[in-house]
């Protein structure tokens, strides 16, 4: 119906609105504790240790729960108590993100007094009481006591929940009042019933349609074809990816659990740019096979797949490159590894790769011969035979590479991680050749591992090593945008495909993980991009659009919208989301910087002006494509 899109648009650009208006306690409570002068920072809480311990100078330490195999940090040092009934006071910041492992030793001695585990929440105020026990047995007893509750931190991200949920029931509300002939009718009176035809033919017409602008996603046979249809669910896709992708760029509300995870794990933001290169590789593939069809030669072709890599790449170093903020860029802190490069060297191998091997997409009597079932794999071997290649490559030199001062096949963070035998090892052989290659000055120098692991070396996430598992998510997406095109009008077949290879590379991700995040042999990692992390978000991707294409192409439950339309536009979004980051109105002085629901705010409306800007991009036909 015709007012849906505009209907979903203003929902969701309402929704970013109604967040600014939903207070919380946390901006209320006070951030200073005025007799111990210790200044809260966001996620972190007050602890008063009180040491009750005549003649026992105490050394606390800290370390995180999420910290794998860390060294004890000393979070800070209290002294004894003079008298009997005076314990001594020591006020510290405690961080609120994840639990908290507190170990406590006789300064002198370093023997250990106590040790226990605690979740602080953000902005509470606990006493850690540390005093002789008797109960049959002398001993020293250590507890925790609440004086001020802490935040509900979690609660700005509840209630932008739930009111995304409520405008998505209500849209689908209108929607339903739509689909009723009574109420068209109605409306049809109500306004010009020439407008609401036109509006009606519109974009919220079939998704399925023939859509005018082209692009990547086009579908055709060589040879002779109808006219070509564009398949919604990929823009989908390549939308719902970018937008999270450009929330979590923004900040993310500053949560934890939309940052990258620290070095082994997921987290929201960790799982969007696999996305993207997976959704690439199907543009690849559906595009590709369109152009060939359109009688353009491969030698042509191969010119326009160099000229856009070389394109993506010199975006990146040049304009997208955070190494600006060392000061004006120089070649001395160039960073050459990035987001647009490593787009550019995946998309360059794809696309080459499946232009020496191009054949015609068999005809619907293919579907009559002999291991038919299995065209859309034994159609591509020379491709899958090289991707094995180049996985065998990745695993020789990450396992078997030796690195100066680290063991051999090491995948740790280095830093105070592995009890700080390695710190200077991290990421391994992946860091080594980044390092050797590029040199440290080319890299990314504020890795996610030295939040947590305190890190001190440069290391790129966007490394060479981990392009070539780039490379194999664009594969596995070029695989799935064969099935789309291998098996189109049959979506039986390509739904029992998509369900086999979501539940296959889960398989495999189950094999090297033992689900767990740091105890397989393979751990699930962004920084290392290993296989593991390949084929858990791969599998991932494949179910995602198990529920997209039968909802959006086949039964057009819903058409995309919002995320449409910055998918249709998606090189504009994330140059420009980069670019203006620090330009009002994506960000405005804040009143309280240290307010997680601020910063959701603030994060949530520059979302939103980026998904107005491709919506308005979309209506007027201006797409940004090299």
């Amino acid at each position: 119906m015709p007012c849906l899109n505009k209907a979903n648009l203003y929902a969701f650009l309402s929704f970013s609105c109604l967040i600014a208006l939903t207070g919380t306690s946390e901006t209320m409570l006070r951030r200073r504790d005025k007799k111990r002068h210790v200044e809260l920072k966001m996620d972190q809480a007050l602890l008063l240790i009180h040491n009750e311990l005549l003649r026992t100078n105490l050394t606390v330490y800290w370390n995180s729960e999420r910290c794998y195999h860390c060294l004890f940090q000393v979070l800070v040092n209290v002294s004894q108590s003079r008298r009997a009934g005076e314990p001594s006071i020591a006020a510290v910041g405690v961080s609120a993100q994840h639990g908290s492992i507190l170990q406590l030793k006789a300064t002198e001695e370093e023997k250990e007094v106590c040790r226990l585990e605690y979740k602080f929440g953000e902005f509470g105020n606990y006493s850690l009481l540390v005093k002789h026990v008797q109960d049959g047995v002398d001993r020293i007893a250590c507890d925790v006591v609440v004086n001020e509750d802490p935040v509900d931190s979690n609660l700005p991200v509840t209630v932008a929940f739930l009111i995304g949920l409520a405008l998505v029931i209500a849209v689908c509300f209108l929607r339903f009042l739509l689909s009723l002939d009574d109420f068209n009718n109605w409306i049809s009176k109500a306004i010009n019933s020439r407008e609401t035809d036109r509006l009606i033919n519109s974009e919220l017409g079939s998704p399925s349609r023939a859509d005018a602008l082209g692009g990547d996603s086009q579908l055709e046979a060589w040879g002779p074809a109808a006219a070509p249809q564009r398949l919604r669910c990929v823009d989908t896709f390549r939308g719902i990816a970018l937008i999270i992708m450009v929330f979590v760029n923004y900040g993310g509300g500053k949560y934890w659990y939309f940052k990258h995870s620290s070095w082994n794990g997921l987290t929201v933001a960790d799982l969007v740019f696999p996305w993207f290169v997976f959704i690439m590789g199907s543009s690849i593939f559906l595009s590709m096979t369109s152009t060939l069809q359109r009688g353009c030669s491969k030698f042509r072709l191969l010119g326009k797949i160099a000229w856009r890599s070389f394109l993506l790449i010199s975006l990146g170093i040049v304009v997208v490159n955070p190494n600006y903020c060392l000061g004006p860029l120089s070649w001395d802190k160039l960073r050459i590894p990035g987001v647009l490069q490593r787009l550019g060297v995946t998309y360059f191998v794809v696309a080459v790769l499946e232009l020496l091997f191009a054949k015609p997409v068999p005809g619907s009597g293919a579907s009559e011969r002999r291991c038919s079932s299995l065209r859309d794999i034994l159609s591509s071997w020379p491709q899958w035979l090289f991707i094995l290649l180049l996985e065998s490559i990745w695993l020789g030199l990450t396992f078997f590479l030796p690195v100066p001062g680290c063991p051999t096949g090491y995948l740790g963070p280095g830093g105070i991680g592995d009890l700080g035998r390695y710190p200077n090892c991290t990421g391994g052989a992946a860091g080594y050749i980044d390092r050797l290659l590029l040199g440290e000055d080319h890299l990314y120098q504020h890795p996610s591992s030295a939040v947590l692991y305190h890190t001190e070396v440069a290391y790129d996430p966007e490394g060479i090593l981990g392009t070539i598992n780039s490379i194999v998510m664009a594969f596995l997406g070029v695989q799935a945008g064969r099935i789309l095109l291998y098996y189109k009008d049959q979506t039986k077949a390509i739904l029992l495909r998509f369900t086999a290879w979501s539940c296959f590379l889960g398989l495999i991700s189950v094999a090297l993980t033992k689900v767990s995040e740091n105890e397989g042999s393979i751990p699930i990692n962004k920084n290392l991009w290993s296989i593991s992390y390949v084929t858990t978000l791969s599998s991932f991707a494949f179910f995602i659009l198990l529920v997209l294409y039968p909802t959006v192409d086949v039964k057009g439950l819903w058409t995309g919208t919002p995320f449409f339309y910055p998918g249709m536009n998606s090189l504009l979004v994330y140059v420009g989301h980069e670019v203006f980051e620090s330009y009002f109105p994506f960000q405005w002085k804040l009143g309280d910087d240290q307010s997680h629901r601020e910063h959701l705010t603030q994060n949530i409306v520059a979302t939103a002006l980026w998904v107005l800007i491709a919506y308005i991009l979309y209506k007027k036909k201006i797409f940004w494509k090299i």
